[in-house]
């Protein structure tokens, strides 16, 4: 899926978006075969909040509203950090697939770090 802002790729709308995509695809897992609900509901929760936070931001009122939306999107991305971490480390996911959502929410949290503080540069 190609998303653009002001006719050029938005690199980090995509890759949270599809992020997204792979957490819902991990608590289907969790729930089906591991009947995991609880830390599967908080992953699930803050790992499709990325993208939605990076969406609203698009559309934000002021340069402020912006910073506030991404930084709050990077917040969440921490947090997601977290619950992957615990998740692995109690033998809920894999290693390899651990290593593929941990290698994409760093990504996301490197470039969502140098996004709020170049906003808040500029502000």
């Amino acid at each position: 899926m190609n998303r653009t802002i002001l006719g050029r790729e938005n690199i980090i709308q995509e890759k949270s978006f599809d992020f997204a995509l792979k957490i819902i695809q991990l608590v289907k897992k969790l729930q089906g075969n591991h009947k995991e609900y609880v830390l599967s509901k908080q992953v699930l929760r803050s790992g499709t909040a990325i993208g939605a936070l990076i969406r609203e931001a698009e559309h934000a009122e002021s340069k402020k509203d912006f910073t506030h939306k991404m930084s709050i999107s990077l917040k969440e991305a921490n947090e997601t950090r977290y619950w992957l971490d615990l998740l692995f480390k109690s033998d809920f996911i894999d290693t390899k697939n651990y290593q593929i959502l941990n290698d994409g929410i760093i990504q996301m949290v490197r470039i969502l770090a140098s996004i709020v503080k170049s906003s808040k540069q500029k502000t």
